[in-house]
C-alpha cells in the first residue's frame, strides 16, 4: 500500500532537528512521495533541494499569506526560477498560492486587491510554463474560480485544491476545470460535518490525500484550547500520519484501504503529471 502526501511543509522549523527521521517513519508507514510546496522566494532553493534529497518533488509560489511582504521583484524572482529549473522533473506546479478571506486585513483594500493581482500573475506564469498549480483555498472558493475561468480557454487546468473547504457545488466547479481536491487532519474531527460527506459523497476519481504538515493536525494530535492553557501542545503533525487520516476517508467511504491508496496516487499523478513520471 503506497501513499503520496500531496502536500506537506518538510522546510518547516518543526522538522529542522529530524527531518530525516520524519521522512524515514512517514517511508516506513508507506509515504513513499511528498510533494512540498513553497510559500515565499525566502524558501525556493530550499524545497528544491529538500525535494532532490529526499527524492521527492517540489513546488514555486507566492502563498497568499506572505503576499503582503511581496514586491513585483519576487514575481519576477519566481519567473526567473520557473524558467531556470522547467525541465526539472521534480518541480511539478507553481504553489501554494491562491486567495486567502480568513485574515481579516486580506480582505481588506489594499491587500485584497494585490492577493488578486499576484494570484493572477502566478497562473499567467503556470499557464506560461505549462505546470499545474497547487491551490491555497480559505473562504475564497469563488473568486479562485472565477480567475481560473479566465485562463482556462484552450487548455484545461491540472492541479489540486488544497485543503478544500468549499460547498459541495464549488468542490464540483474545480472538478469541471481540472482539479483534484486535497483532504486532509480537518475531517478526523466529527464536527467537521461539511468536509467528511464532501469525502464521502465525492467521486472517489476527486480525492488526494495531504497531511498539510506540520500544519492541520488531525484530531488525534489536537490540544483543545483547555489543555493548551493548562501547558498542553499540539502533537506535531507528520508526513507519517497520512494512512490514518486515509483510514478515516475509507471509512466514511465504506471502501477498503487499498481501494482508497490505489485512486488517491492516481488522482494526485492525474493532477501533477510529472509525479506519475517520477514514480513510474
Amino acid at each position: 500500500m503506497q501513499w503520496i502526501d500531496s502536500h506537506c511543509h518538510l522546510d518547516a522549523f518543526d522538522f529542522s532537528g529530524d527531518l530525516a527521521k520524519v521522512r524515514a517513519e512517514a517511508a516506513t508507514n508507506g509515504v513513499v512521495h511528498c510533494v512540498i510546496p513553497a510559500v515565499e522566494v525566502a524558501n525556493f532553493d530550499t524545497v528544491r533541494l529538500l525535494a532532490h534529497q529526499m527524492q521527492d518533488s517540489y513546488c514555486l509560489g507566492i502563498h497568499p499569506l506572505y503576499v503582503p511582504n511581496a514586491s513585483e521583484d519576487d514575481l519576477a524572482t519566481l519567473e526567473a526560477h520557473l524558467a531556470l529549473y522547467r525541465d526539472d522533473p521534480r518541480l511539478v506546479a507553481v504553489g501554494e498560492i491562491g486567495l486567502d478571506y480568513f485574515v481579516p486585513q486580506l480582505t481588506l483594500s489594499p491587500l485584497r486587491e494585490k492577493q488578486e493581482h499576484f494570484y493572477r500573475a502566478q497562473l499567467k506564469l503556470a499557464r506560461k510554463y505549462e505546470l499545474p498549480v497547487m491551490l491555497h483555498v480559505r473562504r475564497s472558493a469563488d473568486m479562485l474560480l472565477k480567475h481560473l475561468r479566465d485562463f482556462a480557454v484552450g487548455t484545461p487546468w491540472h492541479g489540486i485544491a488544497h485543503a478544500f473547504n468549499g460547498s459541495a457545488v464549488q468542490a464540483h466547479e474545480f472538478l469541471k476545470l481540472g482539479f483534484k481536491l486535497g483532504f486532509g487532519g480537518a475531517l478526523t474531527f466529527e464536527r467537521a460535518l461539511q468536509l467528511r460527506a464532501l469525502a464521502t459523497s465525492l467521486p472517489l476519481s476527486a480525492l488526494v490525500m495531504e497531511t498539510d504538515a506540520p500544519d492541520i493536525p488531525p484530531h488525534w494530535l489536537y490540544a483543545t484550547a483547555e489543555q493548551r492553557a493548562q501547558g498542553a501542545a499540539h502533537g506535531r503533525n507528520t508526513p507519517g500520519e497520512l494512512p490514518r487520516i486515509a483510514a478515516e476517508v475509507a471509512q466514511l467511504r465504506g471502501i477498503s484501504l487499498l481501494e482508497l491508496a490505489i485512486a488517491a496516487r492516481a488522482n494526485t499523478c492525474q493532477a501533477l503529471p510529472k509525479v506519475a513520471a517520477l514514480l513510474a
